[in-house]
């Protein structure tokens, strides 16, 4: 096996890393202490344009569609570079969820959607939003949605509660999720609507606070509401009925992006792990990189990250190779392995700062509030360990959900 970079990657991944130290990490002081993101988005304007001027705009997308043209493969390894600032896809137009919904704008969107929401955004000149989740309802359980869509004519009004529709705040549109055929099958009863912001029926009714820290514009997580919300029916995005089956399309990849984007944040923290190991003086003369502690962790972490690494580019080169249905357990072991690792990472890295690991003098304290989600969100860390335990229990000759159900058959004849 091969595990070099692709020749024609290198480049590219030495300009991008060169780029975020120059351009974005400098901007990262003033995240960090803006109330409101609008002035840091100010800010990021100028290196949003330099980005484009460089070539190095939309890694994620097709070249038809102005972007770089990067493989799945390639593309997570762009994402590890910009991960190791907060900033960093934002400011090469590949955050989330801006990311997905231009791939599934592209994918499945009507020429006139593409031109009223996709172009703008592949511009960067619009940001957008995905709503999904739902306070009422389990987020292990993405089929069963509460918020409703009623086709009537030419028009589709939406009823609902969403939360954690992240980047809500500001957005010119939602991509939304909302049962339109509540009489098929659990995979065939959403179908997803765009929905303008400035549409009378929808609300943003907050910005989250994640363990202290709402945030705004795109680093904000949102609670929203829909009531008689209209939108022309030419806004539902695909089929009736073929909410789920996008949606898969879009998470499948996006977990990918994510698991690479957490790589990246492992990075940063632990080269200032190291550096902090190196530097930091306990008494005259004496480092704390000279305690066994320490050095456990430094070489514990590095073993982790480089394990993690391997794994994720074989998800991505097995979605690439033969599909993201035949990857799914490769895809699934990924999300909670590398989950668990950031946790690690990041955990040794502050408390090898001590104190100044939990202040906003230094990125890990942010890392650490918005990071600890990544054992939640794309489905939590204990139904992706559901999916890779049935398939391997399968290859035993056990199948634990036809168990299950059989079971539960033979209950109901019993009580006949």
């Amino acid at each position: 096996m091969d595990f070099a970079i692709p020749e024609s990657l290198t480049p590219i991944l030495a300009r991008m890393r060169e780029f975020v130290d120059a351009h974005v990490i400098p901007v990262e002081a003033a995240f960090h202490e803006a109330d409101d993101f609008s002035a840091v988005e100010a800010r990021m304007v100028e290196v949003r344009a330099k980005a484009k001027a460089a070539g190095l705009w939309l890694p994620q997308m097709s070249e038809r569609h102005g972007g770089m043209g990067l493989s799945l493969l390639e593309h997570g390894l762009v994402s590890e570079v910009l991960g190791r600032s907060p900033l960093g896809h934002y400011a090469f137009n590949c955050q989330a969820p801006d990311a997905g919904n231009m791939e599934i704008l592209a994918e499945y969107g009507t020429k006139a959607q593409r031109e009223t929401f996709l172009e703008p955004l592949l511009a960067g000149e619009t940001r957008s939003c995905f709503a999904m989740t739902e306070p009422g309802r389990a987020g292990s359980n993405p089929v069963w949605l509460e918020t409703r869509a009623r086709v009537e004519g030419d028009t589709i009004t939406l009823d609902g509660h969403k939360w954690f529709t992240t980047a809500a705040d500001g957005a010119a549109f939602a991509i939304v999720m909302a049962v339109t055929e509540p009489d098929a099958a659990p995979h065939e009863r959403a179908s997803m609507i765009i929905v303008p912001t400035d549409t009378p029926g929808f609300t943003l009714v907050r910005n989250i606070p994640i363990m202290g820290e709402a945030g705004s514009g795109w680093a904000s997580h949102a609670e929203v509401r829909f009531d008689d919300c209209k939108v022309p029916v030419t806004n539902m995005l695909g089929m009736p009925g073929a909410g789920f089956f996008i949606a898969q399309a879009r998470l499948g990849p996006g977990r990918i992006h994510h698991c690479m984007r957490w790589l990246g944040i492992c990075d940063r923290a632990f080269s200032m792990m190291c550096e902090r190991a190196a530097t930091r003086e306990l008494s005259p003369g004496k480092f704390l990189g000279e305690k066994q502690t320490i050095q456990n962790w430094i070489a514990e972490s590095r073993a982790e990250i480089d394990s993690a690494r391997l794994a994720v580019l074989y998800a991505a080169w097995r979605i690439d190779a033969v599909g993201q249905k035949a990857a799914r357990v490769e895809v699934s072991a990924i999300k909670f392995h590398v989950a668990k690792i950031l946790r690690n990472v990041l955990e040794r890295a502050i408390q090898t700062h001590g104190a100044l690991g939990i202040t906003d003098d230094t990125v890990l304290s942010f890392f650490y509030r918005h990071e600890r989600g990544a054992q939640i969100y794309d489905g939590p860390d204990e139904v992706h360990k559901s999916v890779v335990a049935r398939e391997v229990l399968k290859t035993y000759g056990m199948d634990p959900r036809a168990v299950a159900l059989a079971r539960k058959a033979a209950a109901r004849e019993g009580d006949k």
